[in-house]
């Protein structure tokens, strides 16, 4: 097969998936109610907010050099919506999302670019401006950028685990982490120091298969990653139970110390159950998040 021929049916299959993803992710975010957004303000974007120290980073024209003046720092005059609608969004791509425990319930991917579009849908009626984290699809408000971030939300990685992009977090933006984070918790650190570098806060979703949790192997069974790197067999797979169990207990509980310590909200939620309820707490979560 050709190259332009294979893009071109890679184009067809993405084009076919959009729609229903869109689709579910507006009928998720009307399930849902919020009430009054309560951020909406009339001369967004012109009202003073508050003046900050400038970050690396800041252009030139963005410095208050009267205010400035007064001290030996620079200062940056912040308007109210640079500070306060600005979210960006990380879904972990890599193999490991793509993991289903059983025919029946959706891969991981699935139900992390689901809630991340929801949530998306959500911000974006209320005027917030929500982007990815990166230099490709920065924030945006208005119903065309849903259908960018649906775009950019399918790509998909072969590395086994994700790692955090650090860049394109907006100064006192908010930033929401999704992925299963069963890989090297390094790439979590320096997402959280680059985000309270900035003056960011934000949202932390762990999202697991039921399989992952409780662990229901027996006897002989073979334990591959999704991407076929990593393998390993054992004859007695109930012995490694209460080990793994250990070893997953305590990586939640490095990843809730690493949220608390950086004013972060952190939520482990299971692909078997329904969307809603982790939509519902993303939200209010980010709200506490300002």
């Amino acid at each position: 097969m050709s190259l332009t021929a294979d893009l071109r049916g890679r184009a067809a299959a993405l084009g076919q998936t959009l729609p229903p993803l869109l689709a579910a992710a507006d009928h998720l975010a009307q399930a849902v109610i919020l009430g009054d957004h309560g951020r909406r303000r009339a001369g967004m974007g012109d009202e003073f907010w508050q003046y900050r120290q400038a970050h690396s980073g800041d252009s030139a024209r963005m410095i208050d050099w009267r205010r400035s003046a007064l001290s030996d720092t620079h200062f940056v005059r912040e308007r109210e919506w640079q500070a306060a609608q600005s979210v960006s969004l990380w879904v972990d791509p890599s193999a490991s999302m793509r993991f289903s425990g059983d025919k029946s319930r959706p891969p991981k991917a699935d139900r992390a670019q689901l809630l991340a579009l929801a949530l998306a849908v959500l911000l974006l009626r209320g005027g917030e401006r929500v982007g990815l984290l990166g230099a490709e699809t920065p924030p945006r408000s208005g119903r065309a950028q849903a259908e960018r971030l649906a775009l950019a939300l399918t790509a998909e990685s072969a590395e086994d685990y994700g790692r955090p992009e650090t860049a394109g977090v907006p100064p006192h933006g908010r930033v929401v982490l999704i992925s299963d984070f069963l890989g090297d918790l390094a790439g979590v650190e320096a997402a959280l120091a680059a985000a309270t570098d900035r003056g960011a806060r934000g949202v932390i979703l762990q999202v697991l298969d039921p399989a992952e949790e409780d662990f229901p192997f027996d006897g002989r069974t073979i334990f591959e990653s999704m991407s076929g790197a990593l393998r390993h067999e054992t004859l007695r797979a109930s012995d490694l139970r209460g080990r793994y169990l250990v070893r997953l207990a305590e990586r939640k509980a490095r990843l809730a110390d690493l949220a608390r310590a950086s004013g972060w909200h952190m939520l482990t939620h299971h692909s078997a159950a329904p969307p809603q309820p982790a939509l519902l707490w993303l939200y209010r979560a980010l709200e506490a998040a300002l």
